[in-house]
């Protein structure tokens, strides 16, 4: 009797050894091959040993391959994981330019354009001789009819006045052209203040945020250009973006720079 048990032993042992067990299968390709659904009533726990329990993970952790040969670990994720019936920012876009713009035309007598409205043509002179800063343009494709566009834009401008000992100013606007159509705008005017103390020259922050709505599926590219509006004196050196030519050093196009941020946000639908 005591060596029948001893014999079953064994073959136990062997069998924890090299056995293979299949669930669906009657070739089972691991330890364990299970072909079929799988429930799992209590906690999973990885990486133990034979003496220490694996570890269950803590709440929100999610369980990541370490690749071929290692054990999964656990791992906190910042993940903002998409459902349906939300907005969800899909991409965001930046861009930077520094060459800026150092001509702006002067607008003078009857071809002064004080006021644009929504869907003015960035090539159409009669509403305004505007001026693009190249480098911000960016193209981009919309997904869903239902989203929110929103546009940040921000420049240094710099004025300089032909006496230092003056005040001068001049009016100008900045826009967002979506296909080459104006979508937002906002003027604004520099003025030097009798600035003897800086030769003349006066820097400004000008900032243009808006947010655009259902913006219609498919390809568009996104434009800045700004424009003169008028001007105290035309010989008042005048710049967006970087330093007038005679700065001498004060202000840099780096300080100056143009900055442009765009955020597609759609509405998260898994629909057809």
């Amino acid at each position: 009797m005591k060596k029948t048990i001893y014999c079953c032993v064994i073959g136990l042992l062997s069998f924890q050894i090299h056995a293979q067990v299949g669930i669906g299968t009657p070739k089972p390709k691991s330890s364990l091959d299970v072909n079929g659904k799988t429930t799992l009533r209590k906690e999973l726990r990885v990486g133990g040993t034979s003496t220490q329990v694996g570890d269950a993970g803590l709440n929100g952790q999610v369980l990541v391959s370490q690749g071929e040969g290692l054990p999964p670990v656990w791992k906190s994720l910042n993940l903002s994981f998409i459902e349906e019936g939300q907005y969800k920012l899909i991409n965001s876009y930046l861009s930077s330019d520094q060459t800026g713009i150092i001509s702006l035309p002067d607008t003078t007598g009857n071809s002064i354009v004080y006021k644009n409205s929504v869907g003015d043509l960035v090539s159409d002179n009669s509403k305004g001789k505007w001026v693009k800063i190249t480098n911000l343009e960016t193209n981009f494709t919309i997904k869903n009819g239902k989203n929110r566009l929103t546009y940040q834009f921000q420049t240094g401008v710099e004025i300089k006045a032909p006496t230092a000992g003056t005040s001068e100013n001049v009016r100008f606007a900045c826009g967002v052209f979506r296909n080459g159509a104006l979508v937002a705008v906002r003027p604004d005017r520099i003025v030097s203040n009798n600035n003897a103390a800086k030769l003349g020259l006066l820097d400004y922050i000008f900032t243009l945020n808006y947010t655009e709505q259902n913006v219609p599926v498919g390809a568009h590219k996104i434009e800045i250009a700004c424009r003169k509006i008028d001007a105290s004196n035309t010989n008042a050196q005048f710049a967006i973006g970087r330093n007038v030519d005679s700065s001498n050093g004060a202000s840099s196009a780096f300080t100056l720079e143009s900055d442009m941020k765009i955020d597609v946000i759609e509405f998260v639908t898994y629909k057809n």
